[in-house]
């Protein structure tokens, strides 16, 4: 076991050294929507806590050049732009940004880790659901207004 030890360990740094030339892309596309923030404090909350994952304005930290943690937050943003994307037309689940907020879904536990600024307290958290809803228009009806007798609002 003696002889075999140093074999296992040389072996594990060669395999350490060699996964980091396994590129993985860290560029922004392009941004191509801009989001009306309901206040500026919403847009601040979604910056320190969502923008990374959730537009295309990531700031990339020194580690995710660093394989396997550069893998495992390449995918997170993948998987984050996929479902939500401030920087593209069909921003996908906007509707849903609050939501996830509210029920603490997001920002994920391992992302406020590194980001200090992405924890949000009770106050924080409610004031930020409430801007997401006013920014992304949640709660409020697309139908026709109904007329004062309860009846869609067509003409009569």
């Amino acid at each position: 076991m003696k002889k075999l030890l140093p074999k296992i360990l040389i072996a594990l740094i060669v395999i350490a050294i060699g996964i980091q030339f396994i590129p993985v892309d860290t560029t922004n596309p392009p941004i191509e929507n801009t989001v009306t923030w309901a206040n500026p404090q919403t847009k601040e909350f979604f910056t320190n806590a969502c923008a990374d994952c959730h537009s295309n304005e990531t700031v990339w930290p020194w580690y995710a050049k660093i394989a396997p943690v550069s893998w495992w937050i390449s995918h997170h943003v993948e998987e984050g732009r996929e479902h939500f994307n401030i920087s593209v037309a069909d921003m996908g689940d906007a509707d849903e940004a609050y939501e996830a907020v509210h029920e603490g879904w997001m920002p994920l536990e391992s992302y406020t880790w590194m980001h200090p600024k992405a924890k949000l307290t009770a106050e924080q958290k409610t004031e930020f659901v409430a801007g997401l809803k006013a920014t992304f228009n949640v709660g409020q009806s697309t139908k026709e207004h109904e007329s004062e007798d309860g009846h869609e609002g067509h003409e009569h």
